[in-house]
Formats: C-alpha cells, sequence, structure tokens
C-alpha cells in the first residue's frame, strides 16, 4: 500500500511530522507545488519514494505508482532493466535478487539515475558496488556516454594522477605525449571511483575541484580543462571515521555523500544464494560448454550455511566450472566426496568445513612460499577472496 503526503514548502521535507510519517507509513510518495533540486534529494534521504511537483502528468504519477509497486515485487511493467526472474527473484541490468534489501536497491538505483546527483555506494568487497554503478549509468540520461571505472587503491600516486586528468608531453619521465584523462574520456558519460577511501590526499584537493567546477588542469598543464560527467564513488571502509582520524577530507566527503547507497552483504541477504547461484552456473555452462543442468540440493544446502566473507564475487568463483566437480575421477587434483567418512556420531559441519579451508589455506600459502598471488591461483580463487578468508581465519 502507498500513502501520499502533499508538502505545502519545501521546508516540509526536514520537518518533523514528515519524516515521522515516512517512517510510519513506509513507501511514500511526497507531492509538492515548490520542487527543487535540493528538497528532492533531501525527500529520498528521508525515506520518500519520489517526489513530483504537484501539477503532474498523470502517467507520470502511474509510472511513479508502478516503480513503488515494483520495488514490493507487486508488478514490474515494461521495463527493459527489470524483469522477473524465477523463484520470485527479480533481474536488474546484470544482477539478479530476491531479498527485500536488494530489490529496495534495485528501485533507489533507479530513482538516483535519473538525477545529477553524486552517489556513494558502500559494501564489502565483493557485494557487487561496480554492477551498481554501472546500473545507475545504464538508466540515466548519460547512458550513452562511456562508463569508465577505476581502483583508487591499485596504482601510485602520480600514476593515478596521470591517469584521472592526463598529462601534458616532458611533464614527467616518460611522458612523450600530451594524453587526455579518464575525466576527459568520460564527457558526457559516468566516471566510477572505486576505492575512494584511499585516495591520496593530494589528488582529494584536486578532485574536489574537479567535481565542484567540472574543471581541472592535466599534469603539468597551465590551461583548465572543462568536461560536463558524472562521478559515481565506491567504498567498503567508513569514510567518516576517516575524516575523523584526518585521512580524508570532510569537505570531499560532503561533496560525494549526497546519496549514499548501501549494499548489504551476501551473508545478510541468504535467500539470493539460490538465484546467484543458478544465474551463474548457466552462465558459465553456456560459456564453457559444460553440462550442469542444475545445482544439487546438498551442494545448495552447503552454500547457504556457508558465511561468504568474499560475498557475491566468492560466490560465482566457486560455481566457476573447475570448481563445479567434485570427483577425483574427473578431476585429478580434486577431492572426492566419497572418501569423507562420516562418523557415527555426526561432524559439526561448519567447523569441520572451516578446518579443511585453513588448511588448504595454509598449504597453498607455504608451497607459494608466502606468495598470495601464487596461493590464490593454486586455490583457484580471487586475490580478493584470499584476502578475505586470511582475515576471516587469521592467518598473517
Amino acid at each position: 500500500m502507498l500513502s501520499f503526503i502533499y508538502a505545502i514548502l519545501p521546508r516540509a521535507v526536514g520537518d518533523f511530522r514528515v519524516n515521522v510519517y515516512i517512517q510510519a507509513l513506509g513507501d511514500v510518495v511526497l507531492i509538492t507545488a515548490f520542487a527543487s533540486g535540493e528538497t528532492a534529494l533531501a525527500a529520498m534521504r528521508e525515506g520518500a519514494f519520489d517526489y513530483p511537483e504537484k501539477d503532474f502528468d498523470i502517467d507520470e504519477l502511474k509510472a511513479v505508482v508502478r516503480d513503488a509497486l515494483s520495488k514490493k515485487g507487486i508488478a514490474l511493467g515494461d521495463d527493459p532493466f527489470l524483469s522477473r526472474a524465477g523463484d520470485g527473484g527479480v533481474f536488474f541490468g546484470n544482477m539478479v535478487a530476491r531479498s527485500r534489501e536488494m530489490l529496495e536497491v534495485f528501485a533507489l538505483v533507479k530513482k538516483v539515475a535519473a538525477t545529477p546527483a553524486n552517489v556513494l555506494i558502500l559494501g564489502e568487497s565483493g557485494t557487487g558496488k561496480e554492477l551498481v554503478a554501472r546500473a545507475i549509468h545504464e538508466n540515466s540520461p548519460r547512458k550513452d556516454g562511456q562508463f569508465i571505472a577505476i581502483n583508487c587503491g591499485g596504482l601510485p600516486e602520480a600514476l593515478l594522477e596521470s591517469k584521472l586528468f592526463g598529462h601534458m608531453k616532458g611533464s614527467f619521465t616518460g611522458a612523450h605525449a600530451d594524453k587526455m584523462g579518464l575525466l576527459e574520456h568520460a564527457r558526457g558519460g559516468t566516471v566510477f571511483l572505486d576505492e575512494i577511501a584511499e585516495l591520496p590526499s593530494v589528488l582529494q584537493v584536486k578532485l574536489l575541484r574537479a567535481v565542484q567546477e567540472k574543471t581541472f588542469r592535466r599534469v603539468g598543464g597551465s590551461e583548465d580543462i572543462s568536461v560536463d560527467f558524472r562521478v559515481i564513488y565506491a567504498t567498503n571502509q567508513d569514510l567518516r571515521e576517516k575524516v575523523e582520524a584526518g585521512k580524508f577530507r570532510e569537505d570531499l566527503y560532503y561533496r560525494l555523500n549526497v546519496i549514499p547507497i548501501e549494499i548489504p552483504p551476501l551473508r545478510k541477504r541468504k535467500e539470493d544464494i539460490p538465484l546467484l547461484a543458478g544465474y551463474f552456473s548457466e552462465k558459465y555452462s553456456r560459456e564453457f560448454g559444460k553440462d550442469v543442468k542444475k545445482i544439487s540440493a546438498y551442494a545448495l544446502e552447503l552454500l547457504m550455511e556457508y558465511e561468504f566473507p568474499g560475498n557475491v564475487r566468492e560466490l560465482e568463483n566457486i560455481i566457476l566450472p573447475e570448481n563445479l566437480v567434485m570427483s577425483k575421477q574427473e578431476q585429478g587434483n580434486g577431492l572426492s566426496v566419497a572418501e569423507i567418512e562420516l562418523p557415527d556420531e555426526g561432524i559439526m559441519l561448519n567447523e569441520t568445513m572451516n578446518e579443511v579451508e585453513r588448511s588448504l589455506i595454509v598449504k597453498a600459502l607455504d608451497r607459494a612460499r608466502g606468495s598470495k598471488k601464487k596461493a590464490a591461483e593454486l586455490l583457484h580463487i580471487s586475490y580478493d577472496s584470499l584476502k578475505h578468508r586470511l582475515e576471516k581465519f587469521g592467518i598473517t
């Protein structure tokens, strides 16, 4: 059921009464005679689903209602980015879910995509922050422009600065010609800055100016370059704590944290695991020509019991074809389930699986002589997934 509140003045958005209504009634649409970008964003932050002007078109209002109901799974309509999946699930872009938490994320993505607002995507590693960023871009007026992603924590400061802003010939050793940065390449499109908390302080100042004024200078340049672009940020860290510790600029924090979107970890939305497992299984069956009809009930039970510290990315790695085969006869270096004895008194499954996993990780690190990258390759998992497991088991 939807509730509608008519806000006579824009300042009513921040009014205590309106906030109470939103919290009590759930899905609320505010209708106002004095709409503005600022108050619309404020309404959405308070929890309102939409904020149309009073003199709305009836078809527009119908669309708002349809979208609000879609969030509840009541109806989806003819949305190219939103369609039904099996078992009550919903496909949205390249994501699939049926949990209430993720359906709310999908609904919020659709709303913020149409605005020019800065978006901060929060979530643990492997939850799908880049997929959410891509969905925002693909549902936005900038969808025909480029979507450019860069990891702020994966490059040295000088190289990252050059990547973002470009450089002039001769500005440093190896700069043999002028080069455009990613912000210039993203003209009319979207830049996705992952791990924004790792951005060096010097670049935080330069990025703040670029975001505020859409103007910057290349490394070694003396002329301002003006470019229209949108920036979406993501982090798996607590930026507020970084600000308080003096490791992240407060003015940049408030500039980028206009609309936060938090992606819940997989362990808090386990009803999505069967859908995701089926999706990845079918995906890699097609790509690798494997005849995997379905995941067994036993395998699915193990997946549902697991905590997934690496989240959706870890689940995807588990579903990769080389990990689907569990027979020693079919996979020379695999484990045969038949070889595992079950004592009469039974076993503590979670503890046993954790002990096996920890033992294999230690052995892989030993064989790789401490190289985490090589150990991840031996275990056929991603480097990020291995890092999460090392943290989980307290292995240094």
